[in-house]
Order: C-alpha cells, then structure tokens, then sequence
C-alpha cells in the first residue's frame, strides 16, 4: 500500500509541475491572487503514509496544473471565487483532468484532481502547505 501511495503522491506531483503553454495565457484567479509563492509540501490526503513531495512554485497557478497540461491543452476556468476555484484542461489525445483547488488560508491549500492522462484515470487528493522560500 505505501508503494502505491508514493506512486500516486509522485503522479500527483508530478500533475502539478506541468507548465502553462506561456505565463501569458494563465487564467488570473481571484483564488490564486492570495497565495504565497515559494516552496510548497505536497501530501496525498489518501495515504498519509506516503512521504511528501516538494516543489518550488513561482506562479500559483503551477497548483492547477495536470501532468498532461503540455502547450497543446487548453485550460477553461469552470469557478473563481476568493477562497476556490475549478480549472479542467482539455488535453486531445493526451487525456483530460479537472481540478478543484481550496484555499484555506494564503499558507495551506486542499487540491483535488481527476482525469485521464494517457487512457489511464487518476483521482488524486492532495494537501499543500507553503513551508518557505525555494531552495
């Protein structure tokens, strides 16, 4: 079971590392606008056992982000709010995600993210806390 769980924390990270095609063409969220950038710990929620993972997030919107979001998806804001938004991607023939994002304060957020990358599912539930500047 820790097996998976580190597999499956690794997919999540790994599906929030992914790059907007430009920085230009990142949806300004009232939800991102109050988080801090800098490092962030990434929990899975669905096995505590799994160790985090780090990344070092310069623009929040990284948060959002599937594995799969390469230039050729397209994100589409579902919601904004101040404390949450919904972004899905359309990926063609690399798959298709949505993600929920949370803020519960600038600091600590709750991700959830479901799709399919590559004809497989994945469903992921991950907690992010901000732990300070990049290294």
């Amino acid at each position: 079971m820790a097996r998976l769980g580190l597999q499956a924390l690794g997919a999540a990270a790994a599906m929030m590392m992914a790059s907007w095609a430009g920085a230009a063409n990142a949806p300004q969220l009232a939800a991102l606008a109050k988080l801090e950038t800098g490092e962030w710990e990434l929990r899975l929620r669905d096995d505590p056992s799994a160790p985090p993972r780090r990344m070092c997030v310069t623009m929040p919107h990284q948060l959002l982000e599937p594995a799969n979001a390469g230039p050729g998806c397209k994100p589409f804001v579902v919601s904004d709010a101040p404390a949450a938004a919904t972004v899905t991607f359309d990926c063609g023939a690399a798959g298709n995600a949505r993600t929920d994002l949370r803020v519960e304060t600038p600091r600590l957020i709750q991700i959830r993210s479901q799709g399919i990358s590559d004809g497989a599912p994945f469903s992921n539930m991950v907690e992010g806390r901000h732990v300070g500047a990049c290294r």
